[in-house]
């Protein structure tokens, strides 16, 4: 059974007298444990898909299941503690808490869930640890590159232990070594502890660490492209551009 579903799902949006459609009856189902690359031009709908996926906004028509749980069958105040719970988030853009510190970036999901601390301090160590902060679990954003404030934003996204994590250009400012790193991250994520990953992208390395590549063009899924992940990534790569060149993205 998938752990994410979306069921016929549009989204339009009303700008004057003109109909928007950024999403147009899409359908997509993502087994635990996938990671799954989402690929389109800009304006194609790949971030409207992932906020609709993770509960952040609601679809025109259709539905998303996530987790088992039909997201229009619930209230808000249950669609948040869902999404929670649930979902862990990675942004382009980092939003990290400028007054907070490395390490209460991280457990700011626990806080604002209500839950104690102390019985977290290990695994929050233990995930600035894995992206490589360890001795800056002190430090704030400003004391720290756009590199390491994104793999603070990575760690957070991971301490709820979220069974799905959604990410959003999460290597489009990164460097190529660092970027590389966080890809490596996720696949580990979803293969080791069944973690299901959806990525969207623009990068056609970026997607070749996935298990999966969807095409969206127009607001409508186009194709879906089968991944053998392979450490050197060329023959991914070519099959991925192979495709973008066909479908004129």
């Amino acid at each position: 059974m998938p752990v994410l579903e979306a069921r016929n799902v549009s989204k339009y949006y009303q700008m004057g007298a003109v109909t928007v459609r950024a999403l147009d009856d899409v359908s997509l189902e993502v087994a635990r444990g996938e990671f799954v690359a989402v690929m389109g031009p800009s304006g194609s709908g790949k971030s409207t898909l992932l906020h609709l996926l993770g509960g952040l906004d609601e679809p025109t028509s259709g539905s998303i299941v996530l987790a088992g749980s039909e997201l229009s069958h619930q209230s808000d105040n249950q669609v948040t503690l869902t999404r929670r719970r649930k979902v862990g988030f990675i942004f382009q853009f980092y939003n990290l808490l400028p007054t907070l510190t490395a390490e209460e970036n991280v457990a700011l999901p626990l806080l604002i869930d209500g839950q104690h601390l102390a019985p977290h301090r290990q695994r929050i160590h233990g995930l600035l640890d894995m992206v490589g902060l360890a001795d800056r679990g002190g430090h704030r954003p400003d004391q720290m590159s756009g590199g390491q404030q994104q793999r603070v934003a990575i760690a957070r996204a991971f301490v709820n232990e979220p069974e799905i994590v959604l990410a959003d250009e999460p290597t489009g400012n990164l460097d190529s070594r660092s970027g590389a790193a966080i890809l490596q991250l996720l696949r580990r994520s979803s293969q080791e502890m069944q973690q299901t990953i959806v990525m969207v992208t623009h990068d056609p390395r970026a997607a070749s660490y996935a298990d999966r590549v969807i095409f969206l063009k127009d607001g409508q899924v186009v194709q879906s492209l089968p991944i053998v992940y392979r450490s050197g990534h060329g023959e991914d790569m070519a099959r991925i551009l192979a495709v973008m060149q066909q479908l004129e993205l």
